[in-house]
């Protein structure tokens, strides 16, 4: 019976000291396998509580501003208009100050306001003048020019008398395209002498600039002399001075006043013919030009010019000077007056031109 018991002088035996080491072994593994699980499921619950956070946290933020957009709804415009924009930037009252500078800019320009105070010529009294004449000339034209000097033209005291009843005369020239060569030379010795032009430094005498000499005709002469009429007239004609004289006297204090010989035409769309028309496409189908003071002789009135003087930057012109004045007079609130004593090719008795 002694061989039957688990202890053999008081020791455990073999077989019981081997369970025993399975089982601590077993309890340390379980103890072992829970500890990442414990830790995997404290960050989860940790994870959890932090997304459960921020959704109840934006929750109450789409609540705040679904609340501030209802109650601020009915208090904006629907479509924000540009008026609406001005008064946000403080631009309202800036807005109405430009548009009274534009309004006062136009009435200005509608008086012919010039920028530059006009030099009284001819007048020691300040009295305005009549008229200021300008003869068209080229640097070819001296003999025509004499034959002015000598026929209808005064020349020196009688000149400066003229000038002191209040008609002005010069010869209108520009300048060569090599600026201070002989042609300009010539110019200046004989004005020297004669003391009867006006010479246009910014205008190039050239065939293909002829068009623009209108405009730096009236804009030099309406700020040279103050007169009621300024008149143009060409080298190919002659004139009644006297006559002249006498039609602009009658046409004293007539504002926006476009005087000459009425005429139209038929616009030439052909290149390489006599009046081609470079802009031809733009008179219609018809290709008839506007009705317009013929070249030869034409007069304006005083604010007529100045406007000439003040736009004439942005003034178109086109292939002949009187279709461009024309085209200038169309915009304004100009009286046409046909004159047929201004018409210089007619029979008759009366008329102040003569073809030369």
């Amino acid at each position: 019976m002694e061989n039957s018991s688990p202890y053999r002088d008081g020791l455990p035996t073999t077989s019981s000291s081997a369970s025993l080491k399975s089982e601590r072994r077993s309890k340390s593994k379980s103890i072992q396998t829970s500890k990442p699980s414990l830790i995997m499921a404290f960050f989860s619950c940790v994870a959890w509580l932090y997304v459960a956070g921020r959704l109840w946290q934006d929750a109450e933020n789409r609540t705040l501003l679904a609340n501030l957009l209802k109650k601020n709804w009915g208090q904006r415009p629907k479509v924000l208009t540009v008026e609406d924009k001005l008064m946000v930037l403080g631009c309202k009252d800036l807005e109405r100050r430009i548009v009274e500078a534009e309004m006062e800019l136009t009435m200005a320009k509608s008086q012919g306001y010039l920028k530059n105070q006009l030099h009284q010529s001819g007048s020691s009294s300040g009295r305005k003048l009549l008229a200021v004449i300008g003869v068209y000339t080229g640097f070819g034209s001296r003999l025509k020019r004499n034959v002015f000097r000598g026929s209808w033209m005064p020349k020196g005291d009688a000149l400066t008398k003229l000038e002191e009843r209040g008609v002005v005369i010069r010869f209108v020239i520009g300048r060569s395209a090599n600026r201070g060569d002989s042609l300009d030379r010539n110019i200046d010795e004989e004005n020297h002498m004669t003391k009867d032009f006006l010479i246009l430094d910014g205008h190039e005498e050239a065939q293909e600039e002829f068009p623009k000499k209108a405009k730096f005709f009236f804009s030099t002469a309406v700020q040279n002399w103050d007169a009621e009429f300024y008149v143009k007239v060409d080298d190919s004609i002659d004139l009644d001075l006297d006559g002249l004289i006498e039609l602009l006297q009658s046409r004293r204090g007539q504002d926006s006043a476009y005087i000459g010989c009425m005429k139209s035409g038929v616009v030439i769309a052909e290149e390489g013919r006599p009046w081609y028309e470079p802009d031809w496409w733009k008179f219609g189908d018809e290709k008839s030009y506007f009705r317009h003071a013929a070249g030869s002789v034409f007069i304006l009135s005083k604010n007529l010019a100045q406007y000439i003087h003040i736009n004439s930057a942005s003034l178109k012109t086109y292939a002949h000077d009187d279709i461009s004045v024309g085209s200038w007079m169309m915009g304004l609130q100009a009286t046409y007056t046909d004159e047929n004593r201004l018409c210089c090719s007619n029979d008759r008795q009366d008329k102040v031109c003569s073809l030369a």
